[in-house]
């Protein structure tokens, strides 16, 4: 009982070490279970009735706590003690009536999900108030402790026995509560002997009969298997190896006591062993580097980031506690201790004004986490690196370089830089802080320049944007003001260098003429002759400073119609206006004219001049339609719609009046005209039945025009048969286009004529086809009209020539007679000396088709024989005497692609 008491001292020691700073607590990660692993709960002796405790009554206002990190898990809580049980808010209260809590009471609570197969599982030790605590003992020997607590486990456990005894005369027995066995504490990461022994498990009943010891449970039997084992005979329980309590904190086994037979002897006990935890694990941080800022100007006090670290040890004991400091700062700038830390919860915040992003943008600092609440003696630390960036705000406001800036302009040019204005700002470049914005102040009421702000350099470029005029203003004074698209911090003022004047000198140019009204519009009637003047359409220069002459001429007139006047602009008719031209549209007639000046360079402007041309009636109307039909009998329907066309605008044009001429008489014999309305009437038969053919009516139409105008039209009527519907019928139109019965059957012969004669010749080629393919090719000499070659012996000479040589037109043999022949003779003809061409040899009983073939097959033959007469030599011809009444030969040339004689 004594080293039991030494084993919870131990425990009570380390839950005061890390109870030490209560205030102070540790944001770690949510681990569901039992905030620790025991629990001590003083009972008040307000709870106790006497010196008995009734049934349900809570025992302390202490309370089992248990953490469920998901806020949804349904779990339940199961007593080892069957007096004492856990309610589900924690508290501790008594499932029966008890005589007496003199002594302290050690019980087991488990939890388990309803849901899941999840178990935790904690002790809770009973102690009534006033009972005597075990002596505090001070951390420097904790690990002597935990030594001392190895080496001083309970060395036997024994099985509970069942106490009876008699109460009273009427035989009832009251059974005495079994004791409930302390847990096992080992230490982790023991370096042996192993295996070491933890505990020895006996029964009572050993001395009596043979009894077999046994372990079950995870760690024993079931996986982890093997890391604890009991010597059957003896039940000294041995741990094999070394534990880590972050891979398992505590197990649970059962011993079994049973004979020789396997017959149980003992009812199994509930073995408890925990992990202590040893601080064997550095803190880590959940990242090696970390990114922060903070705005330059804050003040102290400011947060700026947050460091975390988790310690794999035990949370609840001063293993796990982790603290952290800060071990240096980079730069030290404008003090090394700009920054602090929160030791427990890692937020890091300013401690000092100074923070400036111009002159220091980025911080570096090196954070240390330690456990064991930050002991340096004895906790394990890890670092990391926190880097924090100075944010920029805008408390440098932008400067301009020079106090007066200065360009110049041509005058009417638009959208060209004059200067650019040069700015400072020390704040974050491209950002809002240092964009400038560049506003004219005064010194430009008529809005003429414009400052665009250039995004890579930040300068402002003065820009024209409304043309200037020399004669107007020669030069401009600015004001100008810059500054920031964000407002400046608070607390800052403007700079005076954020303001400058601009002076912009404007440069004179030689601007072109210019017409006072362009367009310019005049109203004249058309009709109006040749050599009008119309107006004067003149150009003004608008360079006052300067003397220049202006001139003028014609740049656009469709129709031809006007002069203008080279020295005053004077506009003049070159022929009569007609407002029905198809150079007027909706009654406007449009001229450009050139105005230029004698400057240097020289200048030109155009004006266009629109003349409305007032409408007169001179177009007298036309008749529409100009052919038509009706039935040669009068009927309802049969007649003729007819209306006008006037090119004369209103009131020249409609109502219309139709009327037939009084001569010819046929004419309003034969029709009548009727009026519709004012645009239409009607023309149809006076007489019941008029003759078909083809009549051409006069009608004289006149329109409303102030004096009116007339036209006499004709209208070509077709009069012609109509069928029921009122339509004409084909004989009827035929007849009415000035055929009679007679002409038509006559056309009608003809063409039966010339069909058959065409039948005819088509018939006779066929015929004499057959014949020419049926008559034999080869026919007597005489029947033979083809041309044939025809060979002669000799020639003789000409008219003057009648004593001559035959052998020179024969082939020569040798040449020794050339040779001797007397001066004066030149010709030589020599055969070639190769084998001669072989012809193709004529069948003797051809076919057709081959004819053809044969003759060019012989004439390729002779085209190609060198030994074939002529030879290819030089002939010279002696003279042959004059007079010859024979032409000269001179024209023929052989060739077998012509006629050959």
């Amino acid at each position: 009982m004594n080293v039991g008491c030494v084993i919870l001292a131990c425990a009570l020691l380390l839950v005061a070490s890390s109870g030490s700073k209560a205030g102070q607590t540790l944001k770690a990660p949510c681990r569901p279970g039992f905030s620790q692993n025991f629990y001590t709960v003083i009972v008040s002796r307000d709870a106790l009735h006497g010196k008995s405790v009734l049934k349900d009554t809570t025992l302390s206002s202490e309370r089992v706590k248990f953490e469920d990190c998901q806020r949804s898990r349904e779990v339940g809580f199961v007593s080892s003690d069957p007096n004492f049980s856990v309610r589900p808010d924690g508290s501790v209260y008594a499932e029966q009536e008890l005589a007496n809590l003199s002594e302290p009471v050690q019980f087991m609570v488990t939890a388990r999900g309803f849901h899941d197969a999840h178990i935790w599982e904690t002790t809770v030790k009973l102690a009534l108030a006033g009972h005597p605590h075990p002596i505090a003992l001070t951390k420097g020997g904790i690990e002597e402790m935990l030594s001392r607590a190895w080496d001083s486990q309970p060395r036997v456990i024994k099985f509970p026995r069942k106490h009876q005894r008699g109460s009273s005369s009427n035989g009832l027995r009251r059974q005495k509560r079994d004791w409930v066995i302390p847990p096992i504490n080992v230490p982790e990461n023991s370096r042996g002997p192993f295996p070491h022994m933890l505990v020895r498990i006996r029964s009572d009943q050993d001395k009596a009969a043979g009894i077999r010891y046994s372990i079950t449970g995870a760690g024993a039997d079931q996986p982890p298997s093997g890391i604890y084992n009991i010597d059957p005979i003896s039940g000294n329980m041995f741990v094999t190896q070394p534990l880590d309590r972050e891979e398992r904190a505590s197990f649970h086994l059962r011993a079994h006591a049973v004979d020789m037979n396997g017959n149980q002897v003992e009812n199994p006990i509930d073995l408890y062993i925990y992990v202590i935890d040893m601080n064997d694990n550095r803190p880590e941080f959940h990242n090696q580097v970390y990114n922060g800022s903070v705005a330059e100007g804050s003040k102290p006090g400011s947060s700026v980031m947050q460091v975390t670290a988790t310690d794999s040890e035990d949370s609840t004991t001063a293993n796990g506690m982790v603290r952290y400091r800060i071990l240096s700062q980079t730069p030290h700038s404008p003090i090394p201790n700009m920054f602090t830390i929160n030791s427990e919860t890692g937020d890091i915040v300013t401690v000092a004004a100074g923070l400036d992003r111009e002159k220091v943008s980025q911080y570096t600092i090196i954070v240390q986490a330690t456990d064991m609440e930050g002991n340096l003696n004895f906790g394990l630390s890890n670092t990391a690196t926190a880097l924090i960036s100075i944010t920029d705000i805008n408390d440098n406001p932008p400067e301009l370089t020079v106090r007066t800036f200065s360009g110049e302009v041509l005058e009417n040019k638009v959208n060209v830089v004059v200067t650019n204005l040069t700015v400072v700002d020390r704040d974050q470049p491209h950002s809002p802080n240092w964009n400038a914005v560049y506003r004219i102040v005064s010194g430009d009421p008529s809005g003429h320049f414009a400052i665009r702000t250039n995004p890579i350099t930040n300068e402002g470029m003065l820009t024209v944007v409304k043309a200037v005029d020399f004669e107007m203003n020669r030069a401009f004074m600015l004001t100008v003001v810059v500054s920031n698209q964000a407002h400046l911090a608070s607390g800052i003022q403007s700079s005076l260098q954020s303001t400058a004047g601009v002076t912009i000198s404007v440069q004179d140019v030689n601007e072109p003429p210019v017409f006072p009204v362009n367009p310019k519009m005049i109203r004249f009637e058309e009709g109006v002759p040749a050599g009008t003047t119309l107006t004067v359409f003149a150009a003004q220069d608008p360079d006052h400073f300067i003397h220049q002459i202006v001139r003028y001429s014609k740049l656009s007139d469709p129709a031809n119609w006007l002069k203008i006047n080279r020295t005053n602009g004077q506009i003049t008719t070159m022929a009569v206006l007609d407002r029905e031209s198809m150079y007027v549209r909706n009654n406007v007639y449009e001229a450009t004219f050139l105005a230029f000046d004698n400057g240097s360079p020289q200048a030109s402007g155009t004006g266009t001049l629109q003349i409305y041309l007032i409408d007169v009636n001179d177009n007298a109307p036309v008749l529409i339609p100009r052919e038509s039909q009706v039935c040669e009998r009068a009927r309802p329907n049969s007649r003729v719609n007819i209306t006008a066309s006037d090119a004369d605008a209103d009131p020249n044009v409609g109502p219309f009046v139709f009327e037939l001429p009084s001569f010819p008489a046929s004419v309003r014999r034969n029709w009548t005209i009727s009026r519709l309305s004012g645009d239409y009437a009607q023309l149809r038969l006076r007489i019941p039945y008029l003759e078909a053919s083809v009549y051409e009516i006069p009608v004289i139409v006149s329109d409303s025009g102030n004096p009116p105008l007339s036209n006499r039209s004709v209208i070509r009527v077709k009069v012609c048969p109509c069928d029921d519907n009122g339509d004409c019928s084909a004989t009827g139109a035929v007849a009415a286009a000035g055929l009679g019965t007679g002409a038509i059957i006559a056309i009608l012969i003809c063409i039966i004529i010339l069909l058959s004669m065409v039948l005819l010749f088509v018939v006779w080629m066929k015929r004499r086809e057959k014949e020419r393919q049926a008559k034999p090719l080869l026919i007597d000499p005489e029947d033979d009209v083809r041309d044939n070659i025809l060979k002669y012996d000799e020639e003789g000479g000409g008219e003057e020539d009648q004593d001559y040589d035959l052998s020179q037109l024969q082939q020569p043999e040798s040449l020794d007679h050339i040779i001797s022949k007397p001066a004066g003779v030149r010709r030589v003809d020599e055969r070639p000396v190769i084998a001669e061409s072989q012809y193709p040899v004529r069948p003797s009983l051809p076919h057709p088709g081959d004819i053809g073939d044969f003759i060019n097959d012989g004439l390729r033959a002779a085209d190609n024989d060198p030994t074939a007469p002529p030879y290819d030599s030089l002939l010279v011809f002696d003279y042959e005497g004059s007079g010859s009444t024979a032409g000269s030969f001179s024209f023929l040339n052989s060739t077998s692609s012509g006629d050959q004689d």
